[in-house]
């Protein structure tokens, strides 16, 4: 499994944000549409009837989120060494983010867990939002791409590249 730029890979799945587990919610995108997963969302929207497919409330990497991070983790460390017996602070819910699919029957939100801890690069929410909105450019152009991002993602061993190498992946997954 690996993440490149917006999206998770896993052997030829691939997934808007984090692959969902158990009931949490996700977006898969498959050769027949793309697909809402868990509690709150359902459905498959046709990719002949996807007009548009967007993400809204992605987290950009910038200093600061990777400065509250570390502090996060510090603050976590220390609480746990401080009370070990669970009295530390609550678990928190992964950041989410927005994928709208527009289609003949309006417009469609739904949810996908943020796979990045510190958020994506610039770059790489551009190149994905880019790569998004070719789906939608017809049928031809879809597949090829899914094809590839799938293709890439039964070959990967290993985590996820680094990101001048997500980047170039993308770059290439756009045409």
């Amino acid at each position: 499994m690996a993440m490149v730029g917006l999206f998770w890979i896993v052997g030829g799945d691939v997934y808007v944000g984090a692959k969902p587990s158990g009931p949490g919610p996700g977006v898969r995108l498959t050769s027949e549409g793309v697909v809402a997963l868990g509690d709150g969302q359902s459905g498959l929207y046709l990719w002949e009837d996807v007009r548009a497919l967007t993400v809204a409330d992605v987290p950009v990497k910038s200093f600061g989120r990777q400065v509250g991070a570390l502090k996060d983790v510090a603050l976590g460390m220390v609480l746990n060494l401080a009370a070990p017996v669970g009295l530390g602070r609550a678990d928190e819910a992964p950041a989410m983010m927005s994928v709208r699919v527009e289609s003949p029957s309006g417009s469609h939100e739904l949810n996908a867990y943020v796979a990045a801890a510190v958020g994506y690069s610039p770059t790489e929410v551009g190149l994905s939002r880019t790569l998004l909105s070719r789906f939608t450019e017809g049928a031809a152009t879809m597949s090829t791409a899914l094809a590839a991002m799938s293709e890439w993602g039964r070959a990967w061993e290993g985590g996820s590249p680094r990101e001048a190498q997500r980047e170039e992946l993308l770059r290439g997954w756009v045409g």
